[in-house]
């Protein structure tokens, strides 16, 4: 008989529970590497952050955009970016940006890109994909650098 107003107790308190576990703090930030962290706990000091708010739900909280009309007049799809010049400030930019993917592409941790707008973590054969791209691109652009 006592094991009833029990399980009731816990049944009612179950609900309070889970509320204080969605709004839990969540803390963002982009290491050296480009790689973005989440975590509930704080980054080391001296590293920005940004604090993230949750709601707990899964549900976007706007709809996302329709693939056609913006309503504004343009396409959905932004036009293409213009090439760059290939001046030696440029092609500096590329190889110091082309020898940090490598060295990120290269190393032990977790690899994020862009996919179609959202960010994605690669797998094993699209990291190898993406370090023969970077590669072939050092080769390239790079070799008298």
């Amino acid at each position: 008989m006592h094991r009833l107003p029990i399980a009731l107790a816990l049944l009612l308190l179950a609900p309070l529970a889970a509320a204080q576990n969605n709004n839990a703090q969540v803390y963002k930030w982009t290491d050296a590497s480009g790689t973005v962290h989440y975590a509930q706990a704080p980054p080391p000091p001296g590293i920005r952050y940004t604090e993230v708010k949750t709601t707990g739900s899964v549900e976007p909280l706007a709809a996302p955009p329709s693939s056609g009309d913006r309503g504004d007049g343009d396409q959905a799809n932004p036009a293409p970016a213009a090439p760059m010049a290939d001046t030696p400030a440029n092609r500096g930019k590329l190889c110091t940006t082309l020898k940090a993917n490598l060295a990120a592409l290269q190393g032990s941790g977790p690899v994020v890109m862009q996919q179609n707008g959202k960010p994605t973590a690669l797998d094993d054969a699209q990291r190898k994909q993406q370090t023969s791209a970077a590669q072939a691109q050092y080769q390239q652009y790079c070799q008298g650098q």
